[in-house]
């Protein structure tokens, strides 16, 4: 993923707690150069002046926008008409949807469809719709785990259930040479497009590597880079790994079968 892309960070200020922002920009960073900081709120509401300070800290733009009536949330409307003013200006790659709201899923897919990056942030009970209309979700969850390590916290923390390794061992395969071996890259990638949620760090992992080491389901290979001193690192699934030896084996006995016949028939003639 280029992170020289210019992104747009635009933060739904009513279903966002304020407690982590400086994690979420500092996580945004990974993606990206948010050069658009902008949160939407009433801010004469007194349940938003907590912002205060950290808007400040972190260069975010506070956009006012005002409840015209009772139980109607103004704010998510004025973010997509910002968000699509940004869109056609065409100055960011990227948006950064920061949101727990399910009312921006249509956005995000407009978004996509014109070809930009997509990155949503949310608590986990975001809605699945706005998750997966995103290229890659993150829970917010997982930023505030990253600042309680000191602590020995293991809120939120999820299980790694049958269905991660599955969908691990499924992409592994699509991408995999002939010997079942996929580099690990690419396997990443291709999980995310699968399910934008995914992250190591969901399951208490800062990366990919060791999550997939710890399952015992895969095999790990180190390879050499001409190019860089960094190693390459392949990836194959166990269990390809045992049908390849015994395929190896069968192809074995057949060949001493077969020049066991081809002796017998030459004592035969000779006889």
């Amino acid at each position: 993923m280029d992170n020289n892309l210019n992104l747009a960070v635009l933060i739904d200020g009513d279903n966002i707690p304020s407690a982590y922002i400086s994690e979420m920009i500092e996580e945004i960073t990974k993606y990206g150069n948010p050069t658009i900081k902008r949160i939407y709120g009433d801010w004469t509401r007194p349940g938003l002046a907590k912002w205060k300070n950290l808007l400040l800290e972190n260069a975010i733009t506070p956009i006012q926008q005002y409840g015209y009536t009772t139980w109607k949330n103004a704010t998510d409307s004025a973010m997509i008409i910002d968000a699509m003013d940004i869109l056609y200006s065409e100055k960011v790659q990227g948006f950064c949807l920061v949101s727990s709201d399910s009312d921006f899923t249509r956005l995000a897919t407009r978004l996509r469809e014109a070809g930009l990056l997509v990155i949503g942030i949310g608590e986990r009970k975001t809605p699945n719709p706005f998750v997966v209309a995103c290229d890659k979700f993150i829970y917010i969850e997982i930023l505030k785990k990253q600042t309680e390590e000191n602590k020995g916290s293991s809120d939120g923390v999820e299980t790694l259930w049958p269905k991660e390794i599955s969908l691990i061992a499924s992409s592994i395969t699509d991408l995999s040479d002939e010997n079942g071996w996929a580099f690990l890259w690419d396997v990443g990638g291709l999980i995310q497009k699968k399910r934008p949620s995914f992250d190591a760090r969901n399951y208490g992992f800062e990366k990919l590597t060791p999550l997939i080491v710890s399952t015992g389901k895969f095999e790990i290979e180190q390879r050499e880079n001409s190019k860089s001193r960094y190693k390459l690192i392949y990836v194959r699934n166990i269990e390809t790994k045992q049908k390849l030896a015994g395929k190896k084996t069968t192809e074995k006995q057949s060949e001493a079968t077969i020049s066991k016949l081809k002796r017998s028939r030459k004592v035969m003639r000779d006889e």
